[in-house]
């Protein structure tokens, strides 16, 4: 375990190889799982203008969901996720011709129709925050059946964990931590 500012990081976020791989994938991190993805509460204001701006490109299953059981799910205490279809599938998920999941939201933003790009949680994956006592905690959430495929295409590309998720540190941490963050990370693997 290493720090940065007032956050805790696995070793494994600095050695691990690793870039995502939909091809092979399919997208099942926004499909696999018994849970939506986690959101803060300042982030379900812009998850609601997502939906209604985009809701000609949600699947009627996913209306149908948020019809039963609400766009957002949780609470203060136990945390805030989206909700999913018949516990699996993320509402804002729709397919492309190769059968790959994609985030609607992360679709309009690369086209410019939307100014957000998608919950921190989603962007950092596979890695995980949580907060305990005042600090937060990020660790590679290493899933087999999820993972594997990023983890052979980031060894084949000679890609860190660390790296591919730069845009994503960032946009969580700043620019000056990202510095601070890759300086550790190269340490850390030097010691391998």
């Amino acid at each position: 375990m290493f720090r940065i500012g007032d956050t805790i990081l696995s070793d494994e976020i600095a050695t691990a190889k690793f870039a995502c791989d939909v091809t092979r994938c399919k997208g099942a991190c926004c499909v696999v799982g018994e849970s939506g993805a986690p959101v803060s509460r300042k982030e379900i204001p812009v998850i609601r203008k997502a939906f209604d701006t985009l809701k000609n490109e949600i699947r009627e299953e996913a209306h149908e969901a948020v019809s039963e059981f609400g766009l957002i799910q949780g609470n203060e205490k136990n945390g805030f996720e989206i909700t999913c279809v018949d516990n699996r599938e993320c509402i804002f998920v729709d397919y492309t011709g190769k059968n790959e999941a994609v985030c609607v939201i992360q679709r309009a933003y690369n086209q410019n129709r939307f100014s957000w790009e998608k919950p921190i949680s989603c962007h950092l994956y596979p890695v995980r925050l949580k907060k305990i006592a005042g600090m937060e905690y990020a660790n590679f959430e290493y899933i087999p059946d999820l993972c594997s495929a990023g983890c052979e295409k980031g060894i084949n590309d000679g890609t860190y964990l660390s790296d591919f998720l730069k845009g994503a540190f960032v946009r969580r941490y700043g620019q000056e931590w990202f510095e601070d963050f890759k300086s550790e990370c190269k340490r850390l693997r030097i010691g391998q």
